[in-house]
């Protein structure tokens, strides 16, 4: 987990761990998308200001909004009877998500050493076109190929939260979960969670596999999205 100093755009924070994953978990195909959010809640959080449509992936949502819709889906699933112990809805952890990222490579990107606009949706102009006017900066979900294990814009489109607490160095060992256990503050005493995969306006070293960046959970922006993970509980 993590990238070796001799990649383009490495950080001190993405320093290399070696990692067990000794549960099974299932990965959503797409971000969670603004119909998906709409059906259940009734109307999308925040301005759509960078791509409006049932397919678009949701953003403006926190850290804590995409956790109680995990919440609010597992209950409904679980009245239901389609969501069987002892699995839940959540968000994934970091050695989660880069391990579903990566589909088995060990390249700064699930499709190489590179990443192009053909690859994902990055280098995106603020205000959607390269005149400042407004338009879609988004795609809707699945646009681009998928990774080699069938999961869509883990690279690009929104970041994504992860389920820990932001700490400087990367959690190795057996099946790692900081989401009980917070980092050192910021500057102005709050915590992040983390995030990953870089989003639409990114360049590629931004939406590289081992990419991580802190986030305020109580927080939201136009290119923070999620993914659900089905866990064990």
């Amino acid at each position: 987990m993590g990238s070796p100093v001799s990649e383009p755009g490495h950080r001190d924070t993405e320093n290399q761990v070696s990692v067990t994953l000794t549960h099974g978990f299932w990965m959503g195909k797409y971000e969670v998308t603004q119909g998906e959010w709409a059906r259940l809640y009734g109307e999308v959080p925040g301005p759509l200001l960078g791509g409006r449509g049932d397919n678009f992936p949701v953003y403006f949502v926190s850290w804590l909004q995409a956790k109680a819709f995990c919440l609010r889906l597992m209950a409904l699933a679980q009245q239901a009877g389609s969501l069987p112990a002892p699995w839940r809805f959540d968000l994934p952890t970091e050695a989660q998500w880069e391990y579903a990222c990566r589909a088995g490579t060990t390249t700064a990107f699930a499709f190489g050493s590179s990443l192009t606009k053909s690859d994902a949706v990055i280098g995106r102009p603020f205000h959607g076109r390269a005149d400042g006017t407004p338009g879609a900066v988004a795609e809707p979900v699945g646009s681009f190929p998928a990774n080699a294990w069938g999961l869509h814009d883990m690279h690009g489109n929104e970041f994504e939260w992860a389920r820990d607490w932001f700490h400087p160095r990367l959690p190795g060992g057996i099946d790692p979960d900081l989401s009980d256990l917070k980092g050192p503050p910021n500057r102005d005493g709050t915590y992040s969670r983390a995030r990953r995969g870089g989003a639409w306006m990114d360049a590629p070293e931004f939406a590289r596999s081992a990419i991580r960046l802190p986030y305020e959970p109580d927080r939201n922006a136009d290119h923070i999205g999620f993914r659900l993970a089905i866990v064990a509980a």
